[in-house]
């Protein structure tokens, strides 16, 4: 090794603190690209595989009830493949211990042959006799909720009739890997399930003998989906077609789809962050070494070493820091994404899923860090090309602290010495100070950013199940009912309030920009649901427009005072033009609202809900939950606690279990920023204090010189902070939020507060070690100075 490598890994050992420290925030940057851009492509080639190998429709097509020779017309339509016509049906499956059933879709499988599209993994028991009418094939999740296996018998209650059933086998489908209860959007395996039944048990259950009510399509490479569409919609509205959507419309595609948008956004927007933290550390920590290596690197040049070769040395120690950080994060990165696939495992109903490690992620992830941190300290090798050996190995000029600016001339007869010698550090040099300042508020902005988001999370949900939701539970019908349902519902003991609701299927338009949702009718003064703005005021339904839920304006680009198409699918079926009268800070999914009696005059269906939200006394619930049961027009009963369980649950993993980690990793960056700071500033004045100590100076004076710069800077750095943490918090809330939940990133006292108190301890805890190095300073060595 040459005498430039042993200086290179002597000086690496005598910063390892803070080289560990900058190495670890440069570690978190790959680590997060490489297990997010990992887990991105591991979801998307597992979803497209799954797809392909089970023939996913690619066309989605309801009616109320379509005779079958209704399929070889559709499969002639121009770029349609292929075309299936099955019968689906909704249940409600009886489960021991449980008070309230859980709805349940059944889907009909071919009496001959496997389906042609919408295929199922058979992962336990054998497939269907089709000739026996009570066998049924289970989603595997729901039997493993619920502790089901084949040859276990259930009842269930479908079309109004029980039913009874033998499990014979459990399976998986590519359609069901986020499986959400009619009218919800937070899956729960335990309360939601799906059945598959022979067609012919299921079209005598559902009256659909010779008929359909969903038509599959896949298409063709050349198919032009909009205009398939509207072909499927030419032949199935006479038989009371719902509208046929495309796969990014189908509910559980759309979960994942957003999932991998997500997490994509959030590799792209937040690893850069941690990097460019880490090149700036570098960039003062360098500054540093060739600052206080002045005589060094004038010898090294004086006894022949090149400005290249002495450049070169310094280059390294960066390039050390940086690539064994990088390499340790991709590393890192291979194994939180091996840990965070079997969350999406459990979560996403795959038959596997397995991490698959980018190569080009981690070649980007390492490249990209030494290209960063080289910038940070190329950004100082001029000042060794500049250094002449005759001017190196002479000591730098003493700093002037003449003069300390009006400020300090106006207080500086009341302070003390050493009160003193801290103001004209700060005054004389502030830049130094500044960028030390500017180091700590990254890091206390990265920690208000993680604690605001994680608030923003809980405020999520309170909003949603508290403020906008004042109900118990709602109730699901099979179909559109009259109002009699309501009075029935309103005469039952227990029943305290019922608030009618009704959901139509529609597309929403506006110029370019479209969407398939669901408009809902809100009766004109709504107590149990209701639609807030930003303020959690209640925005009243009105009968001339609609109140459009905040995600929803953002995706079709519209805003109060504009006209909006909405293409009615259910009734009549009319296009409306209406005006947005209203902006609703929805924090779920993306609603839209309408008063409930003008909603219903415009399809033609007066006087009809299909559901309803209720208030219920908790002292009669069971047998409350009893009678609903027994009412055949109910399809479902949610609680509204069950809900709420469900959301935490998927606040807890997925994207949403990132927010923990960033918040650990926001608080250990910090630490490393403030350490960072206070070992720099002791360094380049480890001479100065020593000869104080020399002269005079109690320790605890010494001490205050040093540290009461530190407690200066890290004070200036809190306010600085918080702004940049919120407008962090902002952008990563942006990134998280999607079509299923929105993350509303707001100023929050309390997270300023514990992201300071966060940043004053790591201040603290870095102020006592660099006192323990300063009582232990070495006064020979000051008294050797040449100065």
């Amino acid at each position: 090794m040459s005498p430039l490598g042993h200086k290179l890994w002597r000086d690496l050992w005598h910063i390892k603190g803070q080289a560990a420290a900058i190495g670890a925030v440069i570690a978190v940057g790959v680590l997060l690209l490489v297990m997010q851009t990992g887990l991105v492509t591991s979801l998307q080639e597992t979803r497209d595989a799954y797809y392909d190998r089970y023939r996913m429709a690619q066309v989605f097509a309801p009616a109320a009830r379509a005779p079958n020779q209704l399929v070889d017309r559709l499969a002639e339509i121009p770029g349609v493949a292929a075309a299936y016509g099955r019968v689906t049906g909704s249940a409600l499956i009886d489960i021991a211990g449980r008070d309230l059933p859980v709805q349940a879709r059944a889907v009909s499988v071919p009496d001959f042959g496997p389906p042609p599209i919408n295929g199922y993994l058979l992962v336990d028991g054998r497939h269907l006799d089709t000739r026996q009418d009570s066998e049924i094939l289970l989603l595997e999740s729901f039997a493993a909720a619920h502790g089901l296996r084949p040859g276990d018998r259930l009842s269930a209650t479908m079309n109004g009739a029980r039913r009874h059933f033998r499990i014979v086998g459990l399976a998986q489908g590519p359609e069901f890997l986020y499986v959400t209860a009619p009218g919800e959007i937070i899956p729960d395996a335990a309360r939601v399930g799906v059945s598959w039944m022979s067609r012919a048990a299921l079209s005598a259950a559902y009256d659909m003998d010779g008929a359909f009510n969903e038509a599959l399509l896949r298409l063709g490479r050349s198919a032009t989906e909009a205009e398939v569409l509207d072909a499927v919609d030419r032949v199935l509205d006479p038989y009371g077609g719902l509208g046929a959507y495309g796969l990014e419309d189908h509910g559980s595609d759309r979960f994942v789809t957003e999932e991998i948008a997500g997490l994509r956004a959030t590799s792209r927007s937040v690893p850069p962050i941690f990097l460019a933290v880490a090149a700036f550390l570098l960039y003062i920590v360098m500054t540093r070494i060739i600052q206080s290596e002045r005589e060094e690197i004038g010898l090294m040049k004086a006894f022949g070493y090149t400005d290249r070769e002495v450049a070169t040395h310094y280059l390294m120690m960066v390039l050390v820091i940086a690539g064994g950080g990088a390499v340790l994060g991709a590393a890192l990165g291979v194994l939180a994404g091996r840990l965070q696939v079997e969350i999406y495992l459990e979560f996403y109903k795959f038959p596997f899923l397995v991490f698959r490690v980018d190569p080009a992620a981690i070649i980007a992830g390492i490249g990209l860090s030494i290209a960063i941190a080289s910038a940070g300290g190329l950004m100082v090798m001029g000042r060794v090309f500049r250094l002449t050996p005759a001017a190196a190995m002479r000591p730098p000029a003493p700093a002037d602290y003449s003069r300390t600016g009006r400020l300090a001339a106006g207080i500086a007869h009341v302070l003390d010495q050493p009160s003193r010698m801290v103001l004209r550090r700060i005054t004389r040099q502030p830049v130094r100070m500044a960028g030390s300042t500017v180091g700590i508020a990254c890091g206390m902005g990265l920690s208000v950013a993680m604690i605001s988001l994680m608030a923003s999370f809980d405020g999520t949900i309170e909003h949603s199940f508290s403020v906008a939701d004042r109900s118990d539970l709602n109730v699901t019908f099979t179909h559109a009912v009259g109002e009699s349902a309501i009075f029935a519902l309103r005469r039952m003991e227990g029943v305290i309030e019922v608030e009618p609701i009704r959901h139509v299927p529609v597309v929403f338009r506006n110029g370019l920009n479209d969407y398939q949702g669901a408009l809902t009718g809100l009766v004109p003064a709504p107590r149990l649901f209701r639609a807030l703005d930003r303020d959690d005021r209640e925005i009243a339904p009105r009968e001339d427009g609609v109140i459009l839920g905040a995600a929803l304006a953002r995706i079709l680009d519209i805003a109060p005072g504009d006209m909006l198409s909405v293409e009615m699918r259910q009734g009549r079926q009319e296009m409306l033009d209406l005006p947005v009268v209203g902006i609703a800070e929805t924090r779920m999914g993306a609603p839209a609202y309408m008063e409930l009696a003008a909603m219903n005059r415009a399809i033609g269906e007066p006087g009809r809900v299909s559901g309803a939200y209720l208030r219920i006394d908790p002292e009669v619930a069971a047998p409350l939950y009893q009678r609903l049961n027994d009412m055949p027009a109910i399809a479902g009963v949610t609680l509204k606690s069950d809900s709420r369980e469900a959301f935490q649950r998927i606040m807890d993993t997925g994207a949403g279990a990132v927010r923990y980690v960033m918040a650990v990793i926001a608080g250990v960056i910090t630490f490393g920023v403030v350490y960072n700071a206070a070992r720099i500033a002791y360094a380049e004045r480890a001479r100065d204090l020593a000869s104080l100590r020399v002269v005079g100076f109690t320790r605890a004076e010494v001490s205050f010189v040093l540290l009461g710069e530190l407690v200066v800077v890290t004070l200036a750095a809190i306010p600085i902070g918080s702004g940049f943490g919120f407008g962090l918090a902002w952008a990563v809330s942006e990134a998280f939020s999607n079509d299923i939940y929105q993350v509303s990133a707001y100023p929050d006292p309390a997270s300023i507060g514990s992201a300071a108190v966060a940043v004053l301890a790591a201040a603290a805890f870095s102020g006592w070690v660099v006192k323990r190095q300063i009582d232990k300073a070495d006064l020979v060595l000051a008294l050797k100075t040449r100065e």
